[in-house]
């Protein structure tokens, strides 16, 4: 059975990457959440997707130049068209609080891509085994480079690929580096693409999957998991009986 992981959250009716977000989307029954993460510039990791505060917030300028009590003052669903409720950009600290008291996988994204910052990888682990969610952790980026320093940290937490252009047999790619899945972009999948990469022991995790008929398509096939903006839609789809 292929999993639903609630693209920041429930983020196709509230805030992104807000707490809000991510506690309907369990409430929705979503199996994972995925979320992002950038670090502050007294280097609290926080989650927020882009590595300006502008597109989500009433703030103005990068993340990494802000401090963290600085950073929380600002409103994350200001842009936002919903009932006008002020909400904070959340810490991952209090992300693991909420996540160990639930069974849900949470997909971490290292937006470290763009802008590196230094020791993400070993402050995230450090927080991951503070609350004892080994298990219920993946880890992926665009960053490879990434992805091999945080499975050299802790081989135990599971790491994933993100790619959003062609790479010929990826899945061969991502056993070489001992990645255990790969998350590509839902428009370079087909049913053959999904099966090869099953088959080889690499999960395929797609993003972002909000069209019904290629939710269907890609659970027939066989694949791990649909990263979706809406959760509820992806899970009455997966158990709709043709």
């Amino acid at each position: 059975m292929s999993l639903v992981f609630a693209h920041r959250g429930y983020s196709a009716k509230f805030p992104e990457n807000t707490m809000i977000s991510f506690q309907q989307a369990e409430k929705v029954c979503a199996d994972g959440i995925e979320l992002d993460i950038q670090m502050t510039k007294d280097g609290e990791l926080v989650i927020i997707h882009d590595e300006k505060v502008d597109r989500t917030t009433n703030g103005s300028g990068y993340v990494k130049d802000y401090l963290y009590k600085d950073i929380r003052t600002l409103d994350a669903a200001s842009k936002y068209n919903g009932n006008g409720q002020k909400m904070q950009i959340p810490s991952l600290h209090e992300f693991f609080e909420w996540l160990q008291q639930t069974n849900i996988i949470c997909n971490i994204e290292f937006k470290n891509n763009k802008l590196p910052y230094k020791g993400m990888e070993e402050k995230t682990v450090e927080l991951i085994r503070q609350y004892g969610l080994e298990n219920q952790i993946i880890f992926s980026s665009f960053n490879h480079y990434s992805m091999v320093l945080c499975n050299q940290i802790d081989p135990a937490i599971e790491t994933a690929l993100l790619f959003s252009d062609g790479i010929y047999r990826p899945w061969m790619y991502a056993k070489a580096i001992k990645a255990n899945g790969i998350h590509p972009n839902q428009r370079l999948i087909n049913k053959e693409f999904i099966r090869d990469s099953e088959s080889f022991g690499i999960k395929v995790r797609a993003y972002t999957v909000n069209d019904p008929k290629k939710m269907k398509l890609f659970a027939d096939s066989g694949i791990s998991a649909l990263i979706t903006d809406d959760p509820s839609l992806a899970k009455s789809m997966l158990n709709f009986a043709p």
